[in-house]
This record gives C-alpha cells, structure tokens and sequence, in this order.
C-alpha cells in the first residue's frame, strides 16, 4: 500500500497525464475561446504545468499525453445524445464550431509538446480510459500512480481521475497544474476528488518527492 505522497509519486511506478491541453480548449481562437469563456485561469496555468512535466522528465517519471479528437469530416465519434446536448448547453461547439479537428491547428497542443518518445493517447470522450489504450499504455509500463493535470478541470480532467480510480490506480490530482474556465467549478473539482478518488496537492508538493529521490536510492543502497 502506498499511503504517503512521496511514496505514491516514486518514478518507477508513477506517470503524469496531461489532459487536453490543446488549442481549442486553452488558445484565442479555439473553440472554448469562441464560445465566450474566460481562459484566464488556463493560460496561467499552462506555464506551471509545463515546469512540472520539466520536472518529471529529469527525474525519470513518464509522461503521457492525452488529445481530443471530436469533430471530423463525417462527425464518425459525434453521437445523437452528445450532439443533443451540445444544441441544448452549448455555445456552437461540435455544432457551428468544430472542436479538436485531427491534423488541424484547433486539435493541436497548446505551448507544449510531446517528446518523440512520449506516448500520445486519443480520445473522443471526456474520459481518457474510455474506447483508448491508455489502460494498456499504463499497465504495460508497470504504473501504479497517476498525476492529473491539464484541462478542464471539472469535464475532462476529473472523468479521467474517477476512470482511473475504478481501475485501481491511485490518483495524485494537482490543484494548480488543472484549470477551467469557471474557479467556483475547479473548486467543487479538488473538494470532491480529494473527498473521493484520490490526493489533491500542489505541483511543488510533488516536485519536493521527485527531488528528494536521490537521496533515498543512496540510502536503499
């Protein structure tokens, strides 16, 4: 059982996700943007974010990047209940305004990027585990405990902390490497997975973990 953060982050086991961090949800001119949301609390976000993924990579801990693709020529992955209600609650998205083209400038990832040799998970759903091979990328690679970021905190990045949960991972949720578009929603995120599904911490909470690793192998030794 790993019942300390330190423990829960350990790099061998550990993988960061980074959800949905792509122009339509986080660039002016995106989807969201057209939409008339506020994207302050994404663009503050995204240059913590990419401190933590820094980070992770020196101290060896994988990360996996999650990507939307929704809307396509033949709208393949747009269902009648998910178009309904895009017509009853939204603004034009995956209506007037596609969102995630694949091999366009709206599905493309926002001021971050994968490394060649970091996998990249598609989704056409809020949930990452669902009808993808992240669950097979994870256990493959012998992970034990996820690191949540990305966005939206309370849609895309929360269903895939609960998914992961239900499957048995623990779940490290980051209260300041997430955001949304609302801070009333974020909020009401962090209380219920923290209540729920997993740990919410700061990035330099987790940061503190992976740096301190040298020293404990020394010590193990």
């Amino acid at each position: 059982m790993l019942r300390t953060l330190a423990d829960k982050v350990r790099p061998e086991h550990c993988a960061i996700l980074i959800v949905d961090v792509q122009n339509d949800f986080c660039a002016e001119g995106g989807a969201m943007h057209r939409e008339g949301r506020d994207l302050s609390q994404v663009k503050a976000m995204v240059p913590r974010l990419a401190r933590l993924i820094e980070a992770a990579r020196a101290a060896k801990v994988r990360c996996i990047w999650i990507r939307n693709v929704y809307n396509t020529g033949s709208n393949w992955y747009l269902s009648e209940v998910w178009l309904e209600h895009a017509q009853r609650r939204r603004q034009g998205a995956y209506i007037s305004i596609p969102v995630c083209e694949p091999d366009a400038w709206n599905g493309d990832f926002y001021e971050i990027k994968p490394l060649a040799e970091e996998p990249i998970v598609t989704k056409h759903r809020y949930g990452a585990f669902e009808s993808s091979d992240l669950d097979l990328v994870l256990r493959s690679q012998g992970i034990r405990t996820v690191v949540m970021t990305g966005v939206a905190t309370n849609v895309c990045v929360e269903t895939t902390a609960r998914q992961a949960f239900l499957r048995d991972y623990y779940v490290v949720f980051t209260s300041d490497c997430t955001a949304t578009y609302d801070q009333a929603a974020h909020d009401a995120t962090l209380r219920n997975i923290d209540a729920f599904f997993g740990q919410v911490v700061s990035a330099e909470e987790i940061q503190a973990c992976w740096e301190q690793e040298p020293a404990r192998l020394r010590a193990v030794r």
